[in-house]
């Protein structure tokens, strides 16, 4: 293990739950970088996948931020734990060809590329420094590695899933704790998730804008209604199952994105972030089914999709967190 919490091969156990989802989920053998598959599509579903009205929305937010920025030369985009770069190629499909011929697209990914992925894209370890333009980072956070703590102790967790009690806690993660979750550190404080590491990796990220916006989209709670016995869970062929870290499942956590959040930064639903970039779940006019059958059945179906994507108690719940750099807020 580094210094930073990463895990170079596999784990036996038990281990803290940070070490384990490292290894489960990015280590050798992982379930987002062993080749072959179909990738995260093929067990969970997410926005991009729901609708390509997504990644339209998305392109609208650029054309946002490049009007912010003056139009530059050339624009940034970064998404981050891009899966198979199915959110990119949307976005440079909707956008105007003059704004699309100025983008630098950066697909931020541990997998290997995907054959056949738009040439236009720059497959990358890591997110690139000094970008102007749009970071964006859809369902990334909940896959960024974090301790979980019971009655104030780490859990430990062994590759069949078995967890058991660990040691105290270390001082930087209870002072998180003590901030964003509390009455969780005590020995009747209940289960919680230390969003530190997900914090870091957030402001690392934002770190790399030099002008723009940065905006994180995950499932998410805020410090007023944090889930008493925490939210880890686990995904695999488009079925909830337990969160197993041997590499054969999705590990997955709530975002505490207020803690994530920095100074300037926005939080809102996706309900509202979509309906602000001009997504409508709002039916077509009947006369429309008599003048242009076709028409209206394509308007019913985009309808159909923009529900979903907007529908209280679904994706519509999700978190948006907005991080301007060096232009003013977006007014959503």
């Amino acid at each position: 293990m580094s210094a930073q919490g990463e895990v170079r091969g596999p784990v036996g156990g038990p281990v803290r739950w940070r070490a384990a989802m490292e290894a489960a989920l990015y280590g050798p053998g992982g379930f987002y970088v062993r080749p072959g598959g179909p990738g995260p599509a093929g067990h969970f579903r997410t926005s991009v996948h729901a609708s390509p009205l997504y990644a339209a929305a998305v392109a609208r937010l650029l054309e946002w931020v490049d009007g912010a920025l003056g139009r530059p030369e050339r624009l940034g985009l970064v998404d981050m734990g891009a899966g198979r770069g199915e959110l990119l190629a949307g976005v440079l499909a909707a956008l105007p060809p003059r704004t699309a011929a100025r983008v630098d697209p950066y697909a931020v990914e541990r997998a290997a590329r995907p054959e056949g992925l738009d040439p236009r894209i720059r497959w990358v370890a890591a997110p690139p420094e000094g970008i102007t333009g749009l970071l964006f980072a859809n369902e990334w956070l909940d896959n960024v590695p974090l301790e979980i703590a019971e009655d104030g102790r780490y859990v430990l967790v062994a590759p069949d899933g078995t967890q058991t009690p660990g040691g105290p806690l270390d001082e930087p993660d209870r002072a998180w704790l003590e901030r964003w979750w509390p009455g969780a550190t005590g020995p009747e404080g209940g289960r919680a998730e230390i969003g530190r590491a997900r914090d870091e990796a957030w402001a690392a990220a934002v770190a790399t804008v030099e002008r723009g916006l940065a905006v994180a989209v995950d499932y998410a709670h805020t410090r007023a209604a944090r889930p008493p016995y925490g939210t880890l869970t686990g995904f695999r062929d488009g079925r909830e199952v337990a969160p197993v870290p041997d590499g054969s499942c999705d590990v997955t956590a709530h975002v505490a994105l207020d803690a994530c959040a920095g100074p300037g930064a926005g939080l809102l639903t996706q309900r509202a972030a979509l309906t602000a970039l001009g997504v409508s779940g709002a039916r077509p006019p009947l006369a429309l089914a008599s003048t242009d059958p076709a028409g209206y059945v394509r308007a019913l179906a985009a309808a159909g999709e923009a529900a979903e994507l907007t529908a209280r108690g679904g994706l519509g719940d999700f978190g948006w967190l907005v991080q301007p750099v060096g232009i003013g807020p977006w007014p959503a």
